[in-house]
Parts: structure tokens; C-alpha cells; sequence
């Protein structure tokens, strides 16, 4: 049986902003093409594994994605994304722990744990460049099949943002897709930043 996609993951673009300034916990926003709020996430503070959860509004009345981790504090985590409306797992994104100390590098897996993409810098002098300076945006593209389906682009500005572009028939789940989104917003810069 194919579950039908909540329409909020029918998008081709999204913009990801993280609150600026949030003490514990982190809350991020994610709008469509036209500015339309389509997800609300929270990252709980606290939490010796990772926990975030996402919605569809800043209401929290329905819960979308679930996005957790069972290891503690660990570079190469396995991120486990399920949708929360069916209680389904969709699969999961593992971080290449000390591959991404120079080079971000993620890797998508099926629900049957196959490997079926992988999300990565788009250049090494920029990747190491930003681990240096917040002035140099991250900039990522998500392939499968070693065919290019989305990519990820770090926008300039004072409060974290990234957009992403997706392909039109994704060769990998959307709200894994999302999921992605919201971990790049909560993981990568935090290591970046100071917000």
C-alpha cells in the first residue's frame, strides 16, 4: 500500500529559516515557494539523543515527522525519520562522522537499510573555508543513482537560512527530503554558529 503524501511535501522549493535566538531546544520554519508556512519543527532541549519533531503549523496540533537518533552524542549518527500520521518509518539519513569533519556528508537509507542516495558539499575549499568563518555559505547537492535530485543552498544572511530545490520525481522519499532540511538546520551549523 502507498501512503499519500500530506500536500505539504508536494513542494519543488522550500526555504528552512532557524529561529535567531532560541536559549535551549531549537524551532525552525519551513515555507513554500510563495511564503506559505508549511512546516514547524522543534528540536528538544535536553535530550542525550537527538529528538525533533515536525509539524504543520506553529500550532503543533499535527504532528508530521518524527526525527530521532538511538545513539548519544555521536558524530555518525543514524537520524530515523517516521511519518507521524501513519506511524510508518520512511527510513533514515547517517551522518559520515569523521568524512564530515572536512566535508559534510550524509547518506539516505531505505527502510530496509540499503543505501539509495547520498547528500554532500558541493566543493572542498568552500566546506573547509566554513568551518573556519560563518561568511562562507554551505552549499549541498542530494543525489541517487549518481543522478543529481535536489540541492541545498545556504543563503547570506544574519539569520540561518538555506533553500532547497527538489527535482520534480525525486528518486528518494520527500519527507525524507525534509527531514534533511530540518537536520542541516539543527546539526551542521550549530557547530558553525553561536545561534
Amino acid at each position: 500500500m502507498v501512503t499519500e503524501l500530506n500536500s505539504a511535501f508536494t513542494h519543488n522549493k522550500y526555504l528552512f529559516r532557524r529561529k535567531f535566538f532560541k536559549l535551549f531546544g531549537g524551532e525552525f520554519r519551513v515555507y513554500d515557494e510563495i511564503g506559505n508556512l508549511v512546516f514547524f519543527s522543534k528540536q528538544k532541549a535536553f535530550k542525550l539523543k537527538e529528538d525533533f519533531r515536525v509539524y504543520s503549523d506553529e500550532s503543533q496540533r499535527q504532528e508530521l515527522l518524527i526525527i530521532k537518533t538511538p545513539q548519544i552524542f555521536d558524530i555518525g549518527a543514524t537520524y530515523n525519520v517516521k511519518d507521524a500520521t501513519t506511524g510508518e518509518p520512511v527510513g533514515a539519513i547517517r551522518r559520515k562522522g569523521i568524512k564530515s569533519i572536512f566535508k559534510d556528508e550524509w547518506t539516505f537509507l531505505s527502510n530496509s537499510g540499503h543505501e539509495i542516495g547520498i547528500l554532500t558539499e558541493k566543493s572542498t575549499r568552500g566546506a573547509i573555508l566554513s568551518r573556519f568563518t560563518n561568511l562562507v555559505p554551505q552549499n549541498y547537492i542530494i543525489k541517487s543513482n549518481n543522478r543529481q535530485i535536489a540541492e541545498i543552498e545556504q543563503q547570506f544572511k544574519f539569520i540561518l537560512e538555506y533553500i532547497m530545490r527538489i527535482s520534480q520525481e525525486p528518486q528518494i522519499d520527500r519527507r525524507l527530503l525534509i527531514a534533511t532540511g530540518i537536520l542541516l538546520m539543527g546539526i551542521e551549523r550549530r557547530e558553525h554558529t553561536l545561534f
